[in-house]
Order: structure tokens, then C-alpha cells, then sequence
């Protein structure tokens, strides 16, 4: 199976828990479920999903085990969306092709639905029949983590604070890693804690999550200023708009192209001294660098 239809599948699958997990019906919190579901709903790679599924399977772990905690990061990268996109913040007005939530819903929503993606996501996890009580802890520590302030959240402040100002590579490196790549890391982190494998492969697979979490960023940045809104989905030169320093900006496209292939070396190197099947690792850090939106 080629990694496309491998990723279309997980999608398939993904897709379809995240759709049952909200209530039916009128309730009085409906207009929540409605504001969340659009936004999870909306399509998008899952990648990060996808990167804890297949990292389980590496190990010989059922898909069925990791299904739930996988679906927790999707809701808190979709939080993190729509969080991105308020006025507040970077304002946008597009998210994979469709109006960002604070356009369809009033802002007072759009916050709330974050938040409750943000908090429904660690529910999934404690109340995941799949994991000990030993997994659930590790998990919840290692997600919190990376999505909070040593991770995506302090990422974001960094990035916003440097918006109008001149930053070098290591502070823009610093940024991404946290803002981008903490929660790619955790997701690779958590398909091997659900997997029950040793801490040393644990190591490896944080610097291979660590490597392709920086490359699919940089990737981000040369796609800001070479692809089309309708190509990405979302308002494109965001970054120039927003007066950020960028890959591009600091590099020159070329050179971050360079950079992304230098990171791609390195992740597949790591995977190359793992005992574990990782076709399919491998051809997602591929496809990392090969995206076209």
C-alpha cells in the first residue's frame, strides 16, 4: 500500500470515531458539538493521528489500541486551529478550504469549542478502556507537556512575540520546535507507549519525531510563499502578512529546501537502526518533505 493510500485510510478511520464521539440529538450544549464538529470535521492529513497509529503498528500493536488517544491529538490540533485562527491571533479567514470557524459561529463559540476539544481530548484518554493506568499517566503527562508551555502554547507566545522583529535561525529553530513539532513528537511518543516498547527506542523515536516536526514546518514555510489559497486551503503569505521571520526569509527557498532534505537524512537514519517494521514511518517522513500543501 502506497503511503497516500495508507494516510487515506487511517483518515477514513480516524474520521469516523471522531464523528461518533459527539452527542446526537438536541441537547443544551448543542451548539458546541456543532461548532467543534465543523472544525474537526473539515478534513485535514491527520497526520498527527495517523503518526501514532503507525508507530503502534511498527511495534506489532492493533490500530484498535491506539485509535482513541490518536483521536485526543487530533482534537488538540484542531484546538490549536482554531485558537491560530482568531482575530487575536493571526486572524485568519480560511482553514482547509472553508470558512475558520470564528466566520461561521460568533467568536464566543470558536473559543469555547477550542477549549472543549482541549479538554474532551484528555478525557478520551484517561477513559481509553484500551490502556493501563500506568499508560494513561505517561500519556497525559506527555501530552500535556507538549502541547502546553515547554511545547505548542510556549511555542506560540515565542512566535507571536517575534513577529515584527529580526530573529536567527537557532530562536526560529527554538520556536518551531515547540510551536510545530512538540505534539508531532508526541505523537509518534504516544504510538510507543501504547505499544508497551523500551525507553531506549522511545529516545530514538523522539529525535526521528523531532527531526520530521521541524522539516514539515519548514515545508509549511516554503509552502506559505510558493502555493496558491486554494492550493493550502488557507490564506497563503500569511507570514509575510504577518511580518514573521520564516525559513524562507532567513534561507532563501533553495536553502530551505536543503534543510528540510537534511532533517528527512537524519529521521530515517534514526529509523534504520530500529528493530521494527517502519515502511510506513519512513514513507510519511518522505511524504513530510514531498507534501504539496
Amino acid at each position: 500500500m502506497s503511503v497516500q493510500s495508507y494516510l487515506q485510510d487511517k483518515s477514513k478511520v480516524i474520521d469516523t470515531y471522531l464523528e461518533s464521539l459527539f452527542t446526537q440529538g438536541e441537547v443544551p450544549q448543542q451548539n458546541l458539538y456543532h461548532a467543534a464538529k465543523y472544525s474537526l470535521l473539515a478534513g485535514g492529513k491527520r497526520l498527527r493521528p495517523a503518526l501514532a497509529i503507525a508507530t503502534a503498528e511498527a511495534f506489532g500493536c492493533d490500530e484498535s489500541k491506539v485509535l482513541r488517544t490518536a483521536c485526543a491529538i487530533e482534537m488538540i490540533h484542531t484546538y490549536s486551529l482554531i485558537h491560530d485562527d482568531l482575530p487575536c491571533m493571526d486572524d485568519d479567514d480560511f482553514r482547509r478550504g472553508k470558512p475558520t470557524l470564528h466566520k461561521v459561529f460568533p467568536e464566543s463559540h470558536a473559543v469555547l469549542a477550542g477549549d472543549f476539544l482541549l479538554t474532551h481530548a484528555f478525557h478520551l484518554v484517561a477513559s481509553d478502556p484500551h490502556l493501563s493506568d500506568s499508560q494513561k499517566v505517561s500519556l497525559i503527562s506527555l501530552l500535556s507537556s507538549s502541547a502546553g508551555d515547554v511545547g505548542m502554547i510556549g511555542g506560540q507566545i515565542m512566535d507571536i512575540e517575534a513577529e515584527g522583529k529580526a530573529v536567527d535561525l537557532k530562536t526560529l529553530e527554538t520556536i518551531h520546535s515547540n510551536k510545530t513539532g512538540a505534539m508531532i513528537t508526541a505523537s509518534i511518543e504516544t504510538g510507543a507507549i501504547i505499544a508497551g516498547i523500551e525507553d531506549k527506542y522511545i529516545k530514538q523515536l523522539r529525535e526521528f519525531g523531532q527531526n520530521i516536526g521541524l522539516a514539515f514546518q519548514v515545508i509549511d514555510d516554503i509552502l506559505d510563499v510558493t502555493s496558491s489559497q486554494e492550493e493550502l486551503g488557507k490564506t497563503s503569505a500569511s507570514d509575510i502578512i504577518n511580518n514573521k521571520s520564516t525559513y524562507v526569509s532567513l534561507m532563501g527557498v533553495d536553502e530551505a529546501r536543503q534543510k528540510a532534505q537534511d532533517l528527512l537524512i537524519s529521521a530515517k537514519g534514526i529509523l534504520e537502526e530500529l528493530p521494527l517494521q517502519t515502511a510506513y514511518l519512513n514513507d510519511i517522513a518522505d511524504y513530510v518533505v514531498s507534501r504539496s500543501h
